[in-house]
């Protein structure tokens, strides 16, 4: 017995090796028998669509690697590195990142653009909606609507050199508080009052843009809703809370999104209107975005590419991470109409 144990063994394995490698065939067959199936039913338009996606999303995909992909590898990679530009690169592990824990200016510059985040981001959408409601029944809304989107038209340089002239100690600000009794106005470009101003001036550029999104998604809306509520006695307030709100609502999760992309990257607004010719503003001013540029083109000329890497993949990571809270709070179901 003890001879014919081990080859009924064998005959069993390779019974069983037999077995699966039927099956296996046999699921492949089934697999191209449905592919084949699939084909089959399709239309000749779907047909011709599966021939067009690589060709017509191939370019694209590599444009994509080549273009986003490989440089956000590599600023990951150089984040734990030390480099100047040029030379040897020295591995330094995750000594970059403690330097941001421990520097305040990271930490201001942090704050500053949490800041921007939700206190300007509070007053925009505020304001969006107030327009929103006031131009929804208003007499050439359209070009009030043009004018507001103005700042967006504009290149960021012009804007901030212009709020600069507004703003400066002989500017149109200072001028029209003297005239209505005002002796000593405010000194708004000082160090303790320049961020206030930057602040005042995002809220200004950036209302219109998102008004004009928040109206595209107004004027959808039929008006038979707003007959019906003003059949039922609502005011302005119950309106825009249990109509336009509601209706409008997948405008103002993609206003938010654009939002949070937009206020954690700022940098031109404030670099060009808070900053001297040939220097970076004062560091009670800077952003997270202003504070990579600072460390990759120091004054002395001595790069630290790996701390401005480092600063960079925070913020990549604050923009992920405030993007799907974003669009969890904002997820609804959509209501047709």
């Amino acid at each position: 017995m003890s001879t014919t144990a081990p080859a009924d063994t064998h005959d069993v394995r390779t019974a069983k090796s037999e077995t699966g490698e039927t099956g296996a065939r046999k699921g492949e067959a089934r697999k191209n028998e449905t592919g084949k199936e699939r084909d089959e039913t399709a239309s000749p338009l779907q047909r011709a669509r599966r021939k067009l996606f690589l060709p017509f999303v191939g370019p694209a995909m590599i444009l994509y690697i080549l273009a986003i992909v490989l440089p956000t590898g590599f600023t990951l990679v150089l984040s734990f590195a030390k480099w100047a530009g040029s030379g040897p690169v020295e591995w330094v592990g995750f000594a970059n990142y403690k330097r941001l824990w421990y520097d305040d200016v990271f930490a201001s510059s942090f704050g500053n653009t949490l800041l921007i985040l939700f206190g300007v981001g509070f007053f925009t959408f505020l304001l969006s909606f107030f327009f929103t409601t006031v131009l929804r029944e208003m007499a050439g809304r359209k070009f009030v609507r043009a004018v507001i989107f103005f700042p967006n038209a504009v290149s960021a340089l012009a804007i901030s050199i212009l709020w600069g002239f507004l703003f400066q100690a002989d500017g149109l600000i200072n001028k029209i508080m003297s005239a209505v009794g005002v002796d000593t106005p405010p000194r708004w470009l000082a160090d303790d009052n320049l961020f206030h101003v930057i602040c005042i001036g995002l809220v200004w550029i950036n209302t219109g843009f998102y008004t004009t999104i928040l109206m595209a998604a107004v004027d959808r809306i039929p008006i038979t809703l707003y007959e019906a509520a003003d059949l039922e006695g609502a005011n302005a307030w119950q309106k825009f809370r249990h109509v336009t709100l509601p209706m409008m609502w997948d405008a103002v999760a993609v206003s938010a999104t654009l939002w949070v992309i937009s206020a954690v990257k700022i940098f031109e607004f404030v670099y060009v209107f808070a900053g001297a010719a040939g220097s970076t503003p004062t560091t009670k001013s800077w952003t997270l975005s202003l504070y990579a540029f600072a460390e990759a083109f120091q004054p002395t000329g001595v790069a630290r590419f790996g701390a401005s890497a480092a600063a960079t993949v925070v913020t990549l990571v604050l923009i992920v991470l405030l993007i799907v809270l974003t669009r969890r709070v904002t997820r609804r179901e959509s209501l047709e109409f």
